[in-house]
């Protein structure tokens, strides 16, 4: 295949990860999730960067967003965008205004009962390398495996890629086929229309690594043949706004994407990108993000979210590349050093850095759910780690190793059996096998939304047939239990089980089939303390 010349693209604060609790039954401390409600557009606004505007995080008890933010700004600031499902306003303030002044304003602002937070509208950029012009030959695509992988799919039209950046060019040669019919959304011009800029390349680049036409005579190969959607959050300069980004997610989520590739980010932690993140992954979006490329030990957001998939950037000899971030929040390696892919204007380039490594993650989560589309997203994240490839890197460069196409696509979940027998015990009753495990932690629930923990428990009896989950709450609080049967996280209005109600104390007993893997969520509603969850498995 003959390539064009590649164009010369231009390619805080640290977010901690949340620790981890284990029991017997693998039971993992997860996060908050986010309300419910639409966005509100303000076609009006200039896109790109807003570094002269403040988040305004309003609780779930304010009817109206924009008006308690209205009433909790000072002086003469404007509200100028609204994001009603993540709760949040944002408002004015002078660019020129001092450090000093700014901080005055957000004090104010927080003082206000209806306020959570106030943060800047910081700018959130694409994490690309200039590369080198002459390489003319794919080989990503090989170094993880994806011709095995393709003698099984080569992706799902019904797998869903969501590509959050500067947009795709939807209309390419290498692209057109396998676009979703809606397209996607633009939250930089907001126009309904999210094709790129002329030679903003970076979207249509990353979108063709995680999908593009396969095998079908045109341009280059994609690692999946899944659908695209385009959601134009980055600008021209490949420099987009918090809220946009968030957005962006929230939109992917809601129209019902499986994955969202996040080759973006910035060098910090913020509330709002959290929010959006996390009500992505509740509504079972898996979300993959690039490290960064500053080449140091520290993992950008959105990467290092807990709910995110953070991706390092390794060469073709599986050595780590000079440029990419790395840190313990690093979960998958993947190729990132001059990939082929599409560009704008109908053409293909070489480009690197972890905005092109986290593509290849997404489109390798998207060969496996095309393989096995029952897989829910933690299902989908524990299949890409434990298929993942040492390749000698520390787990700070690697994380669980580099991903591997054909292990994720041939590699099917562990089959349904009763030990062999095919019959139940005769009088259908549990016997005396028993497994435990227990966890604790502390929620704050007297504030606007109140605070949750997440777990997931994975059954440990040979022949399981009941689980008891018991939840104790500190005197005087009200705290709920919600349970999910397929490992999905659950929350008050997505659950398949549920004990609430203005008690300390809650169970749920379930008969078991075998085959369950729970997701559960304790919600504090009010009081705060310590609690303890504790689950009882049975096996016959």
């Amino acid at each position: 295949m003959t390539q064009n010349s590649p164009p010369e693209d231009a390619a805080g604060r640290t977010h901690d990860r949340r620790s981890i609790l284990s029991g017997v039954g693998s039971i993992a401390l997860g996060g908050v999730i986010g309300a419910s409600g639409v966005t509100t557009a303000t076609p009006d606004r200039e896109p790109g960067p807003k570094d002269d505007e403040i988040i305004v995080g309003i609780s779930s008890s304010a009817s109206d967003v924009a008006g308690e933010a209205r009433a909790a700004v000072p002086g003469n600031a404007d509200v100028v965008h609204t994001n009603d499902t993540i709760r949040y306003a944002v408002v004015s303030f002078p660019s020129d205004a001092p450090a000093a002044a700014r901080d005055e304003f957000i004090d104010a602002i927080t003082s206000s009962p209806a306020v959570e937070y106030a943060e800047p509208n910081v700018s959130v950029q694409s994490f690309l390398e200039p590369d080198d012009p002459y390489y003319e030959y794919q080989h990503a695509p090989q170094q993880i495996d994806c011709e095995t992988a393709w003698e099984t799919t080569h992706g799902s039209g019904d797998v869903v890629i969501s590509v959050v950046d500067q947009g795709i060019q939807y209309d390419h040669p290498a692209l057109e086929g396998i676009v979703d019919d809606r397209v996607g959304e633009d939250f930089v011009d907001r126009d309904g229309d999210p094709y790129p800029a002329a030679g903003a390349d970076h979207g249509t680049h990353v979108g063709g690594i995680a999908a593009g036409g396969t095998n079908d005579g045109t341009g280059h190969a994609g690692i999946s043949d899944c659908s695209l959607l385009s959601v134009r959050a980055l600008d021209e300069n490949g420099v987009g706004s918090l809220s946009d980004i968030a957005d962006g997610i929230q939109w992917s989520a809601d129209a019902g994407a499986d994955i969202i590739n996040l080759s973006l980010g910035v060098d910090g932690s913020y509330e709002t990108l959290t929010a959006a993140c996390e009500y992505a992954a509740d509504r079972g979006a898996l979300l993959v993000g690039a490290a960064g490329n500053d080449g140091n030990d520290r993992v950008y957001s959105p990467a290092a979210e807990d709910s995110v998939v953070a991706v390092s950037a390794v060469e073709g000899d599986d050595s780590i590349a000079s440029f990419s971030n790395t840190g313990p929040e690093i979960e998958l390696a993947a190729p990132g050093t001059r990939l082929v892919s599409s560009v704008t204007g109908d053409d293909y380039a070489r480009m690197s850095g972890t905005s092109m490594a986290a593509p290849v993650v997404s489109g390798v989560a998207g060969l496996a759910l095309s393989a096995d589309p029952d897989l829910s997203r933690t299902a989908l994240r524990d299949r890409l780690r434990e298929t993942a490839v040492d390749v000698g890197l520390s787990s700070d460069e690697q994380g669980y190793g580099r991903v591997d196409a054909a292990r994720a696509v041939t590699t099917g979940s562990p089959d349904d059996t009763d030990g062999g027998t095919g019959e139940e015990d005769s009088n259908g009753e549990c016997g005396d096998e028993t497994v435990t495990a227990s966890a604790s932690g502390t929620l704050d629930g007297s504030g606007w939304w109140g605070e949750s923990d997440r777990y997931s428990y994975s059954l440990n009896t040979d022949d399981p047939c009941s689980i008891t989950l018991s939840l104790e709450g500190p005197d005087g609080g009200d705290f709920d239990l919600y349970a999910t049967t397929d490992g999905s996280s659950p929350d008050r209005w997505s659950h398949d089980e549920s004990s609430t109600g203005a008690s300390t104390s809650e169970s749920i007993t379930l008969s078991l089939e075998g085959d369950e893997e729970f997701g559960l969520q304790v919600h504090a509603n009010s009081g705060s303390g310590e609690y303890t969850l504790r689950l009882e498995e049975r096996g016959r």
